[in-house]
């Protein structure tokens, strides 16, 4: 009976958001039900295709993750259009700050145009989105234009191409909150500094994606094998 229940309330796509199920302890409160029960139920699911269990997270309802490519410089809301994924953006906030201080060393700058973002797959919150921009470019950009489209096609410089670090870290409260996952579950976090033709960072941003729904490609052609060594991961260093 709890099965069934759960898979009419999947059915009714109650758990689209973030895809995370209630915890086991809150579906024993909610179905007055025992723990062990609550777990033959959801194994039963399982056992269905219809969700999946991740460490960190429990129990999602099952869905292939969104998969960036890592060969070319891009924005998020093209990489969901070739995948054939709506793409929305919702901004937090709008305003020229003080620069944090690894921002300001990066750009050169301390009074800088910083916009947070939440940005949207399907209307489902997938990436929560912090861009810093040198005042001189950003002065022209209004939160309608920021709202609209990415940075990349609205500067007023040409683009040269960008470094991007990619860690794991465990997200933080307020970044729960907006992706709708569990306090303390994994996140993907990816810095990116992008330069001017000239070599000029003109933008820093930073990208944090909840970890079961991302997926980062890189494409590693034959050429980066050098004299029969093996074909190692491009770009990987250790951290201190």
């Amino acid at each position: 009976m709890i099965a069934d229940d759960l898979r009419g309330r999947l059915q009714g796509q109650e758990f689209a958001s973030a895809r995370v199920l209630p915890s086991e302890s809150d579906l024993s409160s909610h179905y007055e039900a025992s723990r062990v029960t609550i777990r033959r139920a959801l194994e039963l699911l399982r056992s269905e295709g219809l969700i999946e269990s991740k460490q960190g997270f429990g129990w999602l309802v099952a869905a292939e993750p969104l998969r960036q490519q890592l060969s070319h410089l891009g924005t998020l809301d093209a990489q969901l259009a070739a995948a054939g994924i709506r793409s929305d953006r919702k901004i937090l906030s709008f305003g020229f700050v003080t620069a944090p201080e690894h921002v300001a060393a990066v750009l050169g700058e301390t009074n800088l145009l910083e916009v947070r973002r939440l940005n949207l797959a399907d209307g489902q919150a997938f990436a929560r989105v912090t861009v810093w921009c040198p005042e001189a470019l950003g002065s022209s950009l209004s939160r309608d234009d920021v709202e609209r489209a990415s940075f990349l096609e609205q500067l007023p410089v040409r683009i040269g191409g960008a470094t991007q670090t990619i860690g794991a870290e465990l997200v933080s409260e307020a970044d729960a909150e907006l992706l709708g996952v569990p306090d303390g579950s994994p996140v993907l976090v990816a810095e990116r500094i992008t330069r001017s033709q000239d070599g000029v960072a003109v933008l820093m941003s930073e990208h944090v994606f909840p970890a079961h729904r991302t997926r980062f490609a890189v494409d590693l052609p034959v050429g980066l094998v050098a004299d029969g060594g093996s074909l190692n991961p491009a770009g990987m260093r250790l951290l201190d």
